[in-house]
């Protein structure tokens, strides 16, 4: 992979920073972080600017919506963006990075042009309904059944974890359509509207306080066969797609804002003195070698993707692995530069170190990755 930049890459990189520069100042003020409905306002409003400029799914395949972009240009789009501060993708983030890129993999083409031009112009958002109370790290143990009823599926079941599901339209649902299959089989993969009725939403508080998760009852609701993307009982492939888009490319964004945070963390510790202190400028040191590799591996992962027809391949278990503990160490140090600070719950460092507890959870356990790294990269034999 060439690492370096063309003049045609560069011009793009310009002509973006140019475009954010001029529509980043107008941007109206961020809602209160608990004002879901507001903050879905907020983030849709920023993904139709970028939609009307054309910077919306710019990696995504041309049939799908997208731009076909080079994967350079796509990691530029991701560096500019961070560096001026601008929103992520915030309560759409299934929808861009999960479902949308599964659906532009595996889906029709009916079921890319109804579903993937509202994601890309944020008039839909969408919730992930895959974890259970007794299904999340063993996923393939999912209870949720589905009755085939003519041309629907009738659904009874809980969900668990469920992203922004308060203010989505669709959900990504795994399902159990053949209780006799083993385990990983007898899966399949819908779209399931969320205004169905039999759809039941309870928040859940996290430890910082917020509620961006729910759990979600689903009592005998009604979903058209047609909103099946694969085969019926495929849906534990099509869930390693998804799986795939979520491990390998979803945190890249996520990684430029760290390499920002620890430069502020660096500005920080030389502020109020703890820079003196040998132990933090080693950590601060290993960390931005540890951010830097990580930045690399992307580019690699983002590139592998390209070439394998756009799904990411096994090296995003590697990265989630790494990423997961760096990001808790990089909040770890914030927290020892922070001091007494670091008992104030309205600092951003502090809330994001609460919820860099997650990350090793979030996506598939550190120790899935384990597994899936030893099995499928190094070839070693399964656990019993």
């Amino acid at each position: 992979m060439d690492l370096t930049y063309t003049e045609e890459e560069e011009a793009f990189r310009a002509r973006l920073r140019e475009w954010l520069g001029q529509v980043l100042p107008g941007l109206p003020p961020k809602p209160d972080p608990n004002d879901w409905p507001g903050r879905r306002t907020y983030d849709m409003g920023w993904q139709r600017k970028l939609y009307e400029a054309g910077y919306a799914g710019l990696h995504w395949p041309v049939d799908a919506g997208g731009k076909g972009a080079s994967p350079t240009e796509h990691l530029i789009f991701l560096e500019e963006t961070e560096r001026a501060g601008a929103p992520y993708v915030g309560a759409n983030f299934v929808g861009l990075l999960h479902a949308g890129p599964t659906i532009a993999a595996e889906g029709s083409a009916a079921q890319k042009q109804r579903w993937l031009p509202p994601i890309l112009s944020g008039d839909e958002v969408w919730c992930q309904g895959f974890s259970e109370p007794d299904a999340g790290s063993d996923l393939a143990a999912l209870r949720t059944k589905a009755v085939r009823d003519g041309d629907e599926y009738v659904i009874t079941g809980s969900k668990i974890w469920t992203s922004h599901a308060e203010v989505a339209d669709w959900c990504e649902l795994l399902v159990r359509t053949d209780p006799s299959a083993p385990k990983h089989r007898g899966i399949s993969w819908l779209a399931m509207p969320m205004d169905a009725p039999g759809v039941t939403i309870r928040p859940l508080r996290t430890l910082a306080g917020s509620t961006e998760f729910a759990e979600m009852f689903l009592d005998e609701v009604r979903v058209p066969v047609a909103n099946r993307v694969g085969e019926e009982n495929d849906g534990w492939r099509v869930t390693m797609v998804t799986l795939s888009f979520e491990r390998g490319t979803a945190f890249v964004g996520e990684v430029v804002a760290c390499r920002r945070t620890l430069n502020a963390l660096a500005a920080e510790a030389r502020k109020n003195g703890s820079w003196d202190d040998t132990a933090i400028r080693r950590k601060l040191a290993l960390l931005s070698a540890e951010f830097t590799a990580l930045w690399r591996l992307t580019q690699w992962n983002v590139s592998e993707s390209q070439a394998t027809g756009g799904v990411p391949g096994i090296g995003g278990s590697v990265f989630k692995l790494r990423y997961s503990h760096a990001r808790q160490e990089l909040y770890d140090t914030a927290a020892e530069v922070l001091g007494a600070g670091a008992l104030d719950l309205d600092h951003e460092w502090v809330l994001d170190r609460l919820s860099s507890l997650s990350y090793t959870i979030a996506a598939g356990t550190s120790q899935i990755q384990q597994n899936i790294i030893a099995e499928r990269i190094l070839g070693l034999p399964k656990g019993r």
